[in-house]
């Protein structure tokens, strides 16, 4: 049975951004970007489990695309079989920055 995946309406000006940035620096390069993000969602859906937990009180993780430095902060709920995609930012971005998120 798969997972509810939902994304937090704040993680669409994260990849704009993101898809911008990239577009700017070679052409087709956003689109692939956003390709692996939507992978690492479908992926969500099959098992969050698979990236360790990052939060001690909730069920916080993350993913990393494949070719970016860029994380996807995410809180898989066990009960409802829901995640809750909080954020799509770089790698190296303060914790801060997605806390406020969650």
């Amino acid at each position: 049975m798969s997972w509810k995946v939902v994304v937090r309406p704040e993680v669409e000006q994260d990849m704009a951004k993101a898809v911008a940035w990239y577009e700017s620096q070679q052409s087709g390069l956003g689109l692939e970007f956003m390709e692996e993000v939507f992978q690492i969602w479908d992926a969500l859906a099959d098992n969050p489990f698979l990236s360790c937990r990052r939060h001690p009180i909730k069920n916080i993780r993350w993913r990393y695309p494949e070719r970016f430095p860029y994380r996807v902060v995410y809180e898989a709920l066990e009960e409802e079989r829901t995640v809750i995609v909080a954020a799509v930012i770089h790698a190296a971005r303060h914790e801060s920055y997605w806390q406020r998120r969650i």
